[in-house]
């Protein structure tokens, strides 16, 4: 089967082309910082033994330029790997929010469509460009199946007691409104890999997701028990534009004393909130460059970062009756080394003894950072969202 997986970020999309049941990609790529000045595109062709690497610094103002990019180096006869987007049998794409709808992988039928640009409010980052993603992947391979793969179906193992809020009881039942989780094919895949270098089906982890978004999931024998993000993906630790957990009252100042519209509350803090109101910037790189540069600002914006992240794992440290390992993943969580520093620093309590010339290591593949003796694994597990994406896919196109 020859398929395509689409990840969009919320300024990023990823992409791999798999001729399955190879889960070695022919053809891989990202585009980075969509929306800010300078995008670029790494893209990659696998050869036998032979990866051939492209890199392009591109204007990219959203991300259906985004996507276009991709579609283009995908069936472009130098560095492609189509002759004819007809070759192409399925595109599985990443969907952050399925609501109480989707639980589980699904086609993409118009319903599906309809059914994902109506959650647009619940991850207004995210959720758009996965539709665009969607309708421009349709376009480009007419006669492809398209496969829809949600974030929160992972952590549809939760507990009542971990996903319900303390509000009526009618508002879950008639509207839904609980905790969701998202980051669940990235949680999913770093765990079960994780788990298996552990040696231990049944090990307690805290999966540590940083990237343009953030997130951090307490798992025990495979299966999410709890999450930060909520009922959309704003809530819990700092995140590049988003602010995280804040305090509801803030919301009612907002509106009743300050005049803002409820669109301009969640402007604020979807999109002017977390590092970038911090800092002034929101890709980490830049934010690292200016405290080496001595900005008090940008250091100050680090440490609260990662003392939220600090204070999660100590949560679910709580939640799960102790820890065998903490999992760092994703663009942040796997390359840098300052916040994985940070976050475990002080942490000797929960056994957590980091070993700081392993973590300044720049190395692929996952990796122990730990000391030898540290009663708790410190570990760097690259995720890899695009080949469970592929996973999903195929169990579901097999199925049907």
């Amino acid at each position: 089967m020859n398929l395509l997986v689409l990840n969009s970020g919320s300024s990023s999309i990823k992409y791999q082309f798999f001729r399955w049941p190879t889960e070695t990609p022919a053809c891989s790529g990202l585009v980075e910082r969509i929306g800010l000045d300078n995008a670029v595109v790494t893209h990659k062709v696998l050869t036998g033994e032979q990866e051939t690497t492209t890199v392009l610094s591109v204007e990219l103002p959203d991300h259906e330029a985004g996507l276009r990019e991709v579609a283009r180096l995908l069936a472009d006869p130098q560095l492609g790997v189509l002759q004819d987007p007809g070759e192409v049998e399925a595109v599985g794409h990443r969907v952050v929010h399925g609501g109480e709808e989707f639980a589980a992988t699904v086609l993409i039928i118009p319903a599906v469509k309809e059914a994902i640009r109506q959650l647009f409010p619940l991850a207004p980052l995210h959720n758009p460009a996965n539709y665009r993603g969607i309708e421009v992947a349709e376009k480009t391979f007419p006669h492809a199946k398209q496969v829809a793969v949600f974030d929160t179906a992972f952590h549809q193992t939760m507990p009542e007691q971990a996903y319900r809020y303390a509000i009526p009881t009618e508002l879950y039942a008639e509207q839904g409104i609980r905790v969701y989780g998202f980051h669940g094919t990235s949680h999913k895949y770093v765990t079960e890999q994780a788990a298996q270098y552990l040696g231990s089906p049944n090990a307690r982890l805290v999966s540590v997701h940083l990237g343009n978004g953030c997130s951090i999931t307490a798992v025990r024998g495979g299966e999410s028990v709890d999450t930060s993000m909520g009922f959309g993906p704003l809530a819990g630790l700092v995140m590049g534009t988003r602010s995280g957990d804040i305090d509801p009252s803030v919301v009612f100042h907002l509106i009743s004393q300050l005049s803002y519209t409820p669109e301009q509350v969640s402007a604020l803090l979807n999109k002017q909130s977390g590092m970038l109101a911090l800092t002034g910037l929101s890709d980490m790189r830049d934010i690292t460059a200016a405290i080496e540069a001595g900005d008090a600002n940008a250091r100050l914006a680090y440490n609260l970062y990662a003392y939220r992240i600090k204070k999660y794992i100590g949560a679910y440290a709580a939640a799960l009756n102790g820890l065998d390992a903490i999992i760092f993943t994703a663009g942040v969580g796997e390359n840098d080394a300052l916040v994985r520093k940070l976050v475990c620093q002080n942490m000797d309590y929960l056994g957590v003894r980091l070993d700081e010339e392993k973590n300044a290591e720049r190395a692929k593949g996952l990796r122990e950072i730990s000391q030898h003796n540290s009663p708790v694994k410190v570990l760097i597990v690259p995720t890899n969202e695009e080949l469970e994406i592929a996973r999903q896919c195929v169990e579901l196109l097999e199925a049907s």
